[in-house]
């Protein structure tokens, strides 16, 4: 295994607190979806859990945590904190722009197939319809990663 001074790798990003705090944020969001999911349809739907897409955003929950954790690690006024927040806030713009326009447009390739190929036995793959978020999934991941950021450093999880 690798080492360095300090311990191994692995070991060193274990006790990493931004880093296992922003892992847990994903790992909140993502469990979310599917119990969301099950509450919405009434059934389980392991799929959920890897599934892009849904409410909260679980990419803006890990990326507002990790800026969360640095600013309160290395504080607010540090590069570090501006660096991570300024990826976050990409991700936010990605998630629900980029991504979500992508799915729409999937939806209407989808059904241009369907018009075109109707009943002449064509099977086409269909795209990925559920790519992006709202603008509420995505400011309600970014609200869960900065309070799982705030809970981890306050030591209570």
């Amino acid at each position: 295994m690798i080492s360095t001074a300090s311990g191994s790798i692995l070991s060193q990003l274990g006790h990493n607190p931004a880093i296992t705090a922003s892992f847990a944020a994903w790992f909140v969001a993502q469990a979310m979806k599917v119990f969301l999911g099950l509450l919405r349809t009434k059934k389980f739907d392991f799929r959920w859990l890897a599934r892009s897409g849904g409410m909260p955003s679980s990419h803006v929950a890990l990326s507002m945590c990790l800026a969360a954790s640095i600013g309160l690690q290395y504080g607010f006024d540090s590069g570090l904190f501006a660096l991570a927040l300024g990826f976050a806030v990409i991700t936010m713009f990605d998630a629900q722009g980029v991504r979500r326009h992508s799915g729409r447009q999937a939806i209407i390739l989808n059904q241009i197939i369907e018009d075109i190929y109707e009943h002449k036995g064509v099977q086409e793959n269909r795209l990925k319809e559920f790519v992006g978020h709202t603008p509420v999934e995505v400011y309600a991941g970014g609200a869960l990663g900065i309070l799982i950021a705030i809970l981890f450093y306050r030591g209570t999880v």
